[in-house]
C-alpha cells in the first residue's frame, strides 16, 4: 500500500468490466476498524494521481476526528481509495494540488500525455487518435475537414455508444440515440466553441454570428473540436463508471455486509467517481445496511438521477429512482455553481449522449448534480455549507449542499469542478457518516 500520510489505508482496484484483485479485497475486509470512507477519484489518468488526491482529501480527517473528543475516541477509521481506469485530459488542472501542475495549457491541440490517456481508454484505435491528434494540430480552415473530424470522432465512439446499457442516468420511454453519431460536425463544434467562450476561456476570435459560408475563417471552432473530443470520454468514462459501481463495487459492498455485519461503510466520489459509488446502489444487496452514507463531490451525473419521476412532463425517471433507500444515512450533494465544467459543458455533452431524448435543443434543466444538487427528489433537505458545519445533516434521505463558499477556485474550461481538497468537505464527509461529533 502506498503511504498517504493516514492508517489504516487500503486500496482497492477495479478493471474495467468491475473485477476487483481478490488479495486486495481479503485486505479490504480484514481491516480492524469501526468506520471505513471509502473513496473514489473521477477522470484522473494515472493511478498515482488518484492516490496523490486521497493522501491530499484524508490528510485533516485524524486532526478532526481528535477533535470531536470522547465520540471521537471510540470510533476506528479506516480509509479506502478505489482505483478505476478513467482518463483526464493533461490541460485540466486541480487547484491548490501540484501534483496536477503538468503545464499544459488549455488549447485546441492535444498534447503527447493525452493522447497517450486517449490510446489507453480506446484500445484499437490508435491510429484513429493519431488521426484526430493531427486535424487539432493544423487546424484546417475547411468544411471537409471539419467533416473528416467528425468522421473518426465517431468512429471513435461508436462500438461503446451502441453498448452503452450502464450509461443512462434518466430512463426515457421510447427510443432515443447518441446525437453525436447523426448531428452536422461543424454545428457542433460550433455549440461547444461558443460553451467554452461561457466559461471564460479565450477563444481566437472567428466571423461575427453564426455564418458558416465559405469565405468565413473556420480555424476558430478547432478549439470547439477538442472539446467534442473531450466529451468523447464522456461516454466511455460515463458507461464505465456505472458499470465498476453496479457490477463491482456494490456486490463488494454486499459482502462486507456478509462478513462484516458492524463494519459501517461511508461512500465517497468526486465527478464520474461520484457515479459510480452511487451507481454501487445499485448492484447493492436489498438486504444490505451497511452504508451508512453517500457523499458527492462535484457529481458529475444527472441531478435528476434519484428522481421517481422526470419533471416538467418529461416522460421517464431516474436511473437510480429511489436508491438513496438502501443508504442507512443520508446521500449528500455538494455542489458549486462555480463548476463550470458541469454547468456549461455537462449539458451539452448530455445532449450529445443522448439525454436530451424528446428535447428540440439544449435545456440547462439538464445540469449535473455537482452544480446545482438534487433535483425532483421530496423531500430533499437545502443547506448551506455553513449550516451543515453548525449543525450537521438530516439521519436519512437526499441533502444538498451548497458548497460555493469553497469550491470556487479553478480556470476556464472547467471551472471549480476540482476543487474539493478542503477541510470543510471533510467535515461534511465526518457529519454525514456521523464519524465522532464535528
Amino acid at each position: 500500500m502506498p503511504d498517504i500520510g493516514v492508517e489504516p489505508y487500503r486500496e482497492i482496484t477495479f478493471d474495467a468490466d468491475g473485477d476487483a484483485d481478490p488479495a486486495e479485497r481479503a485486505a479490504l475486509a480484514d481491516l480492524n476498524v469501526t468506520d471505513l470512507v471509502m473513496f473514489s477519484h473521477g477522470w484522473n489518468n494515472t493511478p498515482s494521481v488518484a492516490t496523490a488526491l486521497y493522501r491530499h482529501f484524508f490528510a485533516p480527517f485524524p486532526g478532526l476526528l481528535a477533535q470531536s473528543g470522547p465520540a471521537g475516541a471510540r470510533v476506528r477509521l479506516g480509509y479506502a481509495g478505489i482505483v478505476w481506469p478513467s482518463i483526464r485530459f493533461a490541460d485540466e488542472h486541480i487547484p491548490n494540488f501540484p501534483h496536477a501542475a503538468l503545464g499544459v495549457e488549455p488549447g485546441p491541440g492535444l498534447d503527447a500525455a493525452t493522447v497517450d490517456a486517449l490510446k489507453r481508454a480506446f484500445p484499437g484505435q490508435e491510429v484513429t487518435v493519431d488521426a484526430l491528434a493531427r486535424l487539432l494540430a493544423e487546424q484546417p480552415d475547411s468544411e471537409e475537414a471539419f467533416r473528416q473530424f467528425g468522421l473518426l470522432t465517431r468512429q471513435l465512439v461508436a462500438d461503446d455508444v451502441e453498448s452503452s446499457g450502464f450509461a443512462a442516468d434518466t430512463v426515457h420511454h421510447g427510443a432515443g440515440g447518441a446525437t453525436l453519431l447523426t448531428d452536422d460536425m461543424l454545428g457542433l463544434c460550433r455549440e461547444f466553441t461558443l460553451a467554452l467562450s461561457d466559461t471564460g476561456m479565450r477563444v481566437e476570435p472567428g466571423p461575427p454570428g453564426p455564418s458558416f459560408s465559405l469565405g468565413n475563417s473556420l480555424k476558430h471552432l478547432w478549439h470547439g473540436a477538442k472539446e467534442v473530443l473531450r466529451q468523447t470520454t464522456y461516454y466511455e468514462m460515463k458507461r464505465r463508471s456505472g458499470k465498476i459501481g453496479q457490477l463491482g463495487l456494490g456486490p463488494l459492498l454486499g459482502e462486507l455486509a456478509r462478513t462484516r455485519p458492524t463494519l459501517r461503510v461511508h461512500l465517497v466520489g468526486h465527478s464520474q467517481g461520484g457515479r459510480l459509488v452511487a451507481f454501487a446502489l445499485k448492484g447493492l444487496p436489498e438486504e444490505a445496511r451497511n452504508i451508512k452514507s453517500v457523499t458527492l463531490l462535484e457529481g458529475a451525473f444527472s441531478h435528476y438521477a434519484f428522481a421517481e419521476r422526470l419533471p416538467s412532463g418529461l416522460d421517464g425517471a431516474g436511473a437510480l429512482a429511489a436508491l438513496q433507500r438502501r443508504v442507512d444515512g443520508p446521500v449528500v450533494s455538494c455542489y458549486s455553481r462555480f463548476d463550470t465544467a458541469l454547468g456549461v459543458i455537462y449539458p451539452l455533452a448530455s445532449k450529445l449522449a443522448g439525454d436530451y431524448r424528446g428535447l428540440l435543443q439544449l435545456d440547462r434543466r439538464w445540469w449535473a448534480i455537482g452544480h446545482d444538487g438534487i433535483q425532483s427528489v421530496a423531500p430533499c433537505t437545502e443547506l448551506t455549507l455553513a449550516e451543515v458545519l453548525r449543525d450537521g445533516v438530516p439521519d436519512s434521505g437526499c441533502v444538498s449542499v451548497n458548497a460555493e463558499s469553497v469550491v470556487r477556485a479553478g480556470g476556464p474550461p472547467s471551472g471549480a469542478h476540482s476543487d474539493i481538497c478542503h477541510p470543510e468537505l471533510a467535515r461534511v464527509v465526518l457529519a454525514a457518516g456521523r464519524i465522532g461529533c464535528v
